[in-house]
């Protein structure tokens, strides 16, 4: 199995095996898959704007292919539920300063 990375980011995955700790980093695609997405006014709270995130069309992502596996965001993933070739970033594994350093695996719907 191939994986391709849809994402903006370098994608490094932990996982474990019987011999240990493995790990795979993926770099990204030149074109990322994204879901479309529009904010539209929703009211106001306390003086500050509400707004509602509208989810639209999933754009850049291609058709399957036999033995390629695209790791997308989870929005993309949710939104193409029938899609068996997608998954997306695990738990996230951060660094002392709460930034992400990697992900535990890859999660598949």
């Amino acid at each position: 199995m191939r994986l391709v990375n849809l994402t903006p980011h370098e994608i490094v995955i932990h996982g474990s095996t019987r011999g240990g700790e493995t790990r795979a980093s993926i770099s990204p695609e030149p074109i990322s898959a994204r879901v479309e997405s529009k904010i539209v006014p929703a009211g106001m709270v306390i003086g500050l704007a509400l707004v509602r995130q509208i989810y639209g069309e999933t754009v850049g992502l291609p058709a399957p292919v036999e033995g390629v596996m695209l790791i997308v965001s989870t929005i993309v993933r949710a939104a193409n539920p029938a899609r068996a070739d997608l998954a997306s970033p695990g738990e996230l594994i951060r660094n002392s300063a709460g930034q992400p350093v990697g992900c535990r695996g890859l999660v598949i719907s």
